[in-house]
């Protein structure tokens, strides 16, 4: 009976490995931030493996727009089973891969514009802004005409719009604000401009070392200095044109090998489990306000009273001439 009992606890020990290799793997590309240990990611994925028995895989893929490069680049291939972090400026382009599926929900969201989109569901949304120290500026300009005639030595730092959806959603504020006239005004800004950063982390990070007086970022960026560090130093320009809205989104590809859990992980997306994780980790609105509402904090950031936002299907035609126009101005 003992050698039988021993038997039989070696086969069980034997076959944990496989058992605990048997549980499914949800595999979800994001941006770098995300999953950062100060981003959302840690809380999503341990509240989502609570919930559904799996693996949650969270992959860093760059800056939003070279996410989408990225999935371009592995096509069919990929082992995305979702893409997290994509916004309305390149989900006409993604949706052209042919690589995602519908979503089949139809969520109540709480977004500042009407929501029809079959393939992208929305997470989190904000208002694009320069952001700036009030100790160090005292006026900052309040309007995209009183930055371009700024004094020279009021310096900003930028995005590419070729790998950052910052970027990208700047290129489209100008397309916006000056039309036709796009391309000086980017020549206009040039002499403001300290660098051209590949990301936002990078730009973010540089703004606080001090090397320029305003960083392209969010209306709600100064949230994470307010409740994080108790810092009320930090604020956003709000401009008389209008600021810029960006919608970021999560779609789920059509080959996954894991479609159910896929579907979970999006139903769950809008839940309050990862909704009230988005104000203070992400530093967003979510796409649903948590039943708790949003946390202390929140109400004393500037709202533009006009937002600026390109159809999604309109993007990728405007897309290049902006670009082109962004390339001839600033010489990049």
């Amino acid at each position: 009976m003992t050698r039988l009992l021993l038997a039989s606890a070696a086969a069980v020990l034997t076959a944990l490995p496989a058992l605990a290799q048997e549980k499914p793997v949800l595999t979800v590309y994001t941006y770098d931030s995300f999953t950062s240990e100060w981003g959302p990611g840690p809380i999503i994925e341990e509240r989502f493996e609570a919930q559904c028995g799996c693996d949650l895989k969270l992959v860093p893929a760059g800056d939003g727009a070279a996410l989408l490069g990225r999935l371009k680049l592995e096509g069919a291939r990929t082992d995305a089973d979702v893409v997290l972090g994509l916004d309305t400026s390149l989900t006409a382009a993604a949706r052209e891969t042919g690589l995602f599926a519908p979503h089949g929900v139809s969520p109540a969201l709480d977004l500042p514009v009407d929501w029809d989109d079959d393939t992208f569901l929305p997470f989190d949304w904000g208002w694009f802004a320069f952001v700036y120290d009030r100790t160090k500026l005292d006026t900052p300009p309040a309007s995209f005409e009183e930055l371009l005639d700024a004094p020279e030595d009021l310096k900003v730092v930028i995005q590419d719009p070729r790998s950052s959806t910052p970027g990208l959603g700047l290129l489209l504020w100008v397309k916006s604000v000056y039309g036709d006239e796009a391309e000086a005004a980017w020549a206009r800004l040039k002499p403001h401009v300290v660098t051209v950063t590949a990301g936002w982390t990078e730009a973010y990070g540089m703004f606080l070392e001090g090397e320029a007086d305003m960083v392209l970022s969010y209306t709600t960026s100064p949230a994470y200095h307010l409740i994080a560090e108790d810092d009320d130093t930090k604020a956003a320009a709000v401009f008389a044109e209008g600021n810029y809205l960006q919608i970021e989104v999560a779609g789920r590809l059509k080959d996954s090998d894991q479609p159910e859990l896929a579907d979970a992980f999006l139903a769950f997306m809008l839940t309050d489990a990862f909704q009230d994780a988005v104000p203070t980790t992400n530093w967003m609105y979510p796409a649903v306000t948590p039943a708790g509402g949003l946390p202390k904090g929140f109400e004393t950031l500037a709202k533009p009273a006009k937002s600026l936002l390109v159809p999604a299907d309109e993007v990728p035609a405007l897309r290049e001439e902006a670009l082109a126009e962004w390339q001839a101005g600033l010489g990049n």
